[in-house]
């Protein structure tokens, strides 16, 4: 939404204008950022619904986080003042939104709350996994490593994100062209072209008749198979937020052949690299396993995650606990992890288990794509050729028996 303001500059000249911003309190915000005295502000009229900015463009990116980290820590490194360094990031920052947040977090630590008691006012932005290292950055005294290493992560985040995305695109687009096809041809094409030839059924070849029942199948109940896959995904989902609900389904996602040790590698790829990051900014290991705990999406993982964080309380190493999983935790990982442990370098060795599994993540994920290609062509040029078969071979019976 706009606000109209006035506002006095450091010369004492008076300025009017519109500021675009969340809420009042934050154009404030923003207009003091600044350095400008506000004499007056108050919501703009309504604007016409086609000059509204859309939510869903002013969302904080990816990219917007890692820079605002990086540049953070690179002030830090220069001995500039956190309340300096914030206000000049905010000022540079090009997102609205982002900007207001910022200023936000800026007021907070002037008016004497920690850094980390800041970020956490915007939980969905900086969740605990980032309060909590930026929390050991503080007492540690190298919050400028800390956030070199959050930036870090989201780097590779979203670069492990980014090979899973692509790896799903192609065959997603091409269902979904295919599903578009087959609905035209089967609701509009085909009882169309059975309208125009007017033939006896009887008469019709095995393939064209198979064709038109299912046809006319999907026709008729066209909204209860709508119906039924809306009820199905609503299920699965309700079904998916209880505790046990979840965790079948994520046990059977694991169980999907090729797919499964793909997810299997994806989820270890994340343990030892959310596990690196939280033992390299200074936290110990039980409250690393904790923080990992609310990281990890997958219920079988989170519980193994658990366990551990429970047996090294015991006095139990790390490895051990892994090993007691084989069938989720190649001996290879619990392996690197009882190396790392022996040789005080648990961190560094996580990160070598990163580089490892994400090379085989690139490799399966090419590996599935070139299988994947020529699976969908098959299947589905063989669909449509059925299709174009039903629709053809009626017309070459009329053309016989014409002639």
């Amino acid at each position: 939404m706009k606000f109209n303001y006035q506002i006095r500059t450091k010369e004492g000249d008076i300025q009017a204008g519109v500021v675009e911003a969340a809420s009042q309190e934050a154009a404030a915000n923003v207009l003091q950022g600044y350095n400008l005295i506000v004499t007056f502000l108050e919501k703009a009229g309504e604007e016409p619904f086609y000059s509204r900015s859309l939510k869903i463009f002013e969302k904080v990116s990816r990219k917007d986080l890692v820079l605002f980290l990086r540049e953070l820590s690179t002030m830090f490194k220069s001995e500039v003042s956190l309340i300096e360094a914030l206000q000049a990031i905010a000022e540079e920052t090009k997102n609205i939104v982002f900007k207001e947040k910022i200023f936000m977090i800026e007021e907070e630590v002037e008016g004497g709350t920690s850094f980390s008691d800041a970020l956490a006012i915007f939980p969905k932005l900086f969740p605990s996994f980032y309060i909590n290292l930026v929390k050991s950055g503080e007492s540690s005294g190298k919050l400028s490593e800390i956030l070199e290493y959050l930036a870090d992560h989201l780097e590779r985040e979203y670069e492990l994100t980014r090979k899973i995305i692509s790896m799903i695109i192609y065959p997603a687009f091409v269902l979904i062209t295919f599903t578009i096809v087959l609905l035209v041809m089967t609701i509009v094409v085909i009882p169309k072209l059975t309208t125009a030839l007017d033939i006896d059924s009887q008469n019709l070849p095995l393939m064209t008749k198979i064709v038109i029942g299912f046809t006319d199948l999907l026709r008729k109940y066209i909204v209860l198979i709508i119906a039924a896959i809306i009820g199905l995904i609503v299920f699965l989902q309700r079904y998916s937020q209880t505790k046990a609900g979840k965790s079948n389904l994520d046990t059977l996602v694991l169980k999907i052949p090729v797919i499964g040790n793909l997810l299997k590698m994806i989820y270890l790829t994340r343990f030892a690299e959310n596990f690196s990051t939280l033992i390299s900014g200074g936290l110990p290991i039980t409250k690393s396993l904790e923080i990992l705990s609310g990281v990890i999406d997958n219920q079988c993982y989170k519980d193994i995650v658990l366990e551990t964080k429970e047996e090294v309380r015991r006095g139990e190493m790390v490895s051990k606990v892994l090993k007691k999983h084989p069938d989720l935790v190649p001996s290879f990982f619990s392996q690197m992890v009882l190396v790392g442990e022996k040789t005080g370098r648990l961190s560094e060795t996580l990160m070598d288990i990163v580089t490892f599994y994400e090379k085989e993540i690139e490799r399966d994920i090419q590996m599935l794509l070139s299988l994947l290609e020529p699976i969908l062509i098959i299947v589905l040029g063989g669909a449509v050729g059925i299709l174009i078969a039903a629709v053809l071979l009626p017309l070459y019976q009329i053309g016989s028996v014409g002639l």
